[in-house]
Formats: C-alpha cells, structure tokens, sequence
C-alpha cells in the first residue's frame, strides 16, 4: 500500500464498477451492503459467499483497477473465511476485509451491541486466509469494530495489535459517531504500524485534509453509487408516474448513448466488421 492517501468507491455490479474507475477513481470497494441491496437481501448475510463471489467476478472482468471486498465476517469459521478468500483471489479481486464478528453480521449501523469474535477465534480466520492466499499479492485487510459495539480504544487497540501479529497486511478501523474524534484517537495510538484505513459514512463532514495529517492510507466511500442510484430511481419513477410520461425526465437521465459508451458496443461494431465482413469465402 502507498504512503498516499488514497480512495476507494463503492460498487456493487459491473455497471457501477464501469462508472466508478471512468471517473478517475483507481480502486474499488464491494460493499457487502450494496450487493445485497442491489440482490435485494438485507446486510445480515442473507446474501451467500457465492452470490457475492459472483458478483465481484463480474466487476473484476470489467474493471482493470484494483477491488477491495467487503468480506463481512468470513461467512462463518477459519474455513469459510479461506474459502470465500481463495475464490474471491481467483476470480480477479485484489484483497478482502474480514470484521470481527460472529456469523451472522448484522450491518454495523442497525442496532446496538454487536456481538465481536473472540479475538483468538478471530486470529485464526486471518491465519487461515493468509495459508491460504499468502503467496500471493492477495491483500487481506482486519476490520476492528470494537468502537462500533461501545468498547473503548483499549480494546480496539488490542485488537487491532494481535490481528496485526496474525498476518494482516491493513486494519480498517471503523466508528458509527459523527465526528471523527474516536477514529483520530485510534489513529494516534496506533501511530501506522500497518496502514489504516477508514469509512466515513456517518463522520462525512470531516475534510479530508484531517485523514492526510493523522496518517491515513485508505478512505472508502462505501455506499454512495449504490444510495444515490436509490434516490435517482426513486425520483424518476415518481415523476413518471405523476407525470403519465417521460418528457420531463429525458434531460434528467442518461442517454443510452452514454450507456451504449460505458459498456463499449462501438467494439462490438468494430469486431463485427472485422470477423463477419472479412470478405473472405471459405472453400
């Protein structure tokens, strides 16, 4: 990981993959969240490592930058977690992010009280990931939701130290407040043994210049495309519907130019002239 701050956004298909990296952005997140709600499953893993799996392979087939997934949990013990790890490392993503809860998680801003792993039980899905992935340049990242479940930064900090010792190569450090008070605190204890990396969906106020001064390495933008795809559907559909056509809406949405661009049908066009108007008869 670079010593540059740098940013990741959500995706959670081919299509908002597509978009993200043609805006400028160099990585990606697979939100556990979006793909579930883009598959209509709530963020609890209602959704399956396969499902996720799958939709990741797509991302990976049509992006060249590099994806972070959202592992949740590990989808059960140490060997849930190397399997989904291992699959995910074949199916092109760059690294996973494994929290440290039970199975089933439950999405970190619904509730209170979330029930952590014990920190040994934890350690070892990260050994296990890391046999098993090791080799490679699979990067695998230790989620610490100790703040989110109400402990305090002792215990997030010894958390975070023994995931460290068991092979992870970046801790995410996570917090539900909306300052990033705690999440600066963390930061200057645990003074960049390995790069830290933040979400700050509920702290968004906070500039990013504050993350670049504390040492910072990743900032994840975890669920934007897909809440903002929410609220522009939701929008459209209403005015189509109050409106009993789609007149008002053309100027509002994109053209399918511009999605006939995204997903490259020009070479399509391109390939067919080439292949099925080549002009040469067989015998």
């Amino acid at each position: 990981m670079s010593d540059e701050l740098s940013f990741l956004m959500e995706a959670h298909d081919a299509l908002s993959a597509t978009i993200a990296e043609r805006c400028g952005f160099r990585g990606l997140w697979a939100s556990g969240l979006s793909i579930a709600s883009s598959l209509g499953y709530r963020d609890a893993n209602e959704a399956s490592w396969s499902e996720m799996v799958d939709a990741v392979e797509r991302m990976a087939e049509t992006v060249q930058v590099p994806i972070l997934v959202d592992g949740d949990s590990g989808f059960g013990n140490f060997n849930n977690a190397r399997l989904v790890a291992a699959k995910m490392c074949q199916r092109g993503a760059a690294g996973i992010c494994l929290e440290d809860k039970w199975f089933p998680k439950m999405n970190s801003f619904v509730g209170d009280h979330h029930p952590l792993a014990e920190i040994g039980e934890f350690c070892g899905r990260l050994r296990a990931v890391k046999d098993t992935v090791g080799d490679s340049d699979f990067v695998l990242v230790a989620r610490v939701e100790a703040l989110i479940a109400g402990h305090g930064q002792e215990e997030a900090l010894k958390r975070a130290h023994a995931y460290a010792e068991s092979g992870a190569d970046a801790i995410l450090i996570h917090s539900r407040l909306s300052t990033a008070d705690e999440i600066l605190a963390f930061a200057q204890l645990w003074q960049n043994r390995l790069p830290l990396i933040i979400v700050p969906t509920k702290y968004y106020r906070t500039p990013v210049s504050v993350y670049r001064t504390a040492g910072i390495s990743t900032v994840i933008w975890a669920n934007h495309a897909m809440r903002a795809a929410v609220a522009a559907m939701r929008q459209v559909c209403g005015r189509i519907l109050s409106e009993e056509g789609i007149a008002g809406i053309e100027g509002d949405i994109a053209s399918l130019d511009e999605v006939f661009g995204l997903l490259r049908y020009d070479e399509l066009a391109a390939a067919e002239k080439r292949y099925l108007s080549s002009g040469l008869g067989g015998a």
